[in-house]
């Protein structure tokens, strides 16, 4: 049982990337644009507003990157590096919980996106097809250069 895990375990970091990303992405559409739904308090943010236009970017762009696994573990390196300013600049001062500072969010995104630094991209990333590209390249390269042994 553990070898089937085991051997599916990059496909599950896959799946649990690219729904993280999503919600990720969600969150700052609708921080930005007003979809799916309108941000909590009804309107979005404006232009170049601090923070909530910046955080709003980051979630879009590095929640778009991370579902689709192109530059992944950049994107969540700095998506949970914003989820963590958002948590101790918004949050920690109203409880020492999340349950108590309505922080939950911002802890579960900054943990989540933490992991995926950690563990990479999984299957299904673009990251892997320019891996892939770039391997492929690099062994032609060498091909040519290598003298021909007679």
């Amino acid at each position: 049982m553990l070898t089937f895990l085991e051997s599916k375990s990059q496909w599950a970091i896959g799946a649990f990337r690219i729904v993280v990303g999503f919600m990720f992405f969600c969150h700052g559409a609708s921080t930005l644009l007003a979809w799916p739904v309108a941000p909590h308090g009804g309107a979005t943010a404006e232009l170049g507003a601090w923070p909530s236009w910046w955080a709003g970017a980051i979630q879009l762009i590095g929640g778009f990157l991370v579902m689709v696994g192109f530059q992944t573990r950049w994107a969540a390196l700095i998506g949970s590096g914003s989820m963590a300013v958002a948590y101790f600049w918004k949050h920690q001062a109203d409880g020492l919980l999340p349950i108590q500072n309505d922080g939950e969010s911002s802890a579960l995104y900054c943990w989540a996106l933490f992991l995926i630094v950690f563990v990479g991209a999984g299957r299904l990333a673009v990251d892997n097809v320019v891996s892939r590209r770039t391997a492929d390249q690099r062994t032609a390269e060498a091909r040519v250069a290598e003298p021909e042994r007679v």
